[in-house]
């Protein structure tokens, strides 16, 4: 790893390392040429041949991926169940048609507030996490978050009661 004076107009700092005349940071871990991936870049994982595998570096990138993958899996499936909630209301009579466009309009409200919130949070975290070791992280994992997220709302809608 490269070690170089720290410049005033430098860069976002990352690490800070002193000595005794001067503060000194530690070099990118991003490579030179590094660009970030368009949106999802997916790979196969278990025979990605070299060069074929994206990777983000930085908290941005990683929040953004993860946003976006959230955004995606929470209006997938609160489409589907405003599309069930519709669907129950037929046969219903002429009044439940009256207000029952309400209910799309709705649902996409609560899964866009649910999926900014929920992909920021967890975006935010992971960028942290990853940018505190210097690691490179897979496209593939702010997908898993998102997805995690999705069955934590889908869990969260059910109630358990023990019973002691």
């Amino acid at each position: 790893m490269q070690v170089r004076p720290a410049l005033e107009h430098d860069a976002p700092i990352r690490a800070w390392a002193s000595d005794s005349s001067s503060k000194t940071r530690i070099s990118d871990p991003a490579p030179l040429d590094y660009e970030t991936p368009p949106f999802p870049s997916l790979y196969w994982p278990l025979d990605a041949r070299p060069g074929v595998a994206s990777y983000l570096y930085y908290v941005k990138d990683i929040w953004r991926f993860t946003l976006l993958w959230t955004l995606i899996f929470y209006a997938a499936f609160h489409i589907a169940t405003a599309a069930l909630a519709v669907c129950m209301q037929v046969g219903k009579g002429r009044n439940a048609f009256r207000w029952v466009w309400s209910i799309p309009i709705a649902y996409a409200a609560i899964a866009g507030i649910e999926a900014v919130l929920a992909g920021s949070i967890v975006g935010l975290i992971l960028g942290a996490v990853y940018d505190a070791g210097y690691f490179r992280m897979s496209t593939w994992i702010p997908l898993v978050w998102s997805l995690i997220n999705v069955l934590v709302l889908i869990l969260s809608a059910f109630s358990f009661q023990g019973a002691l």
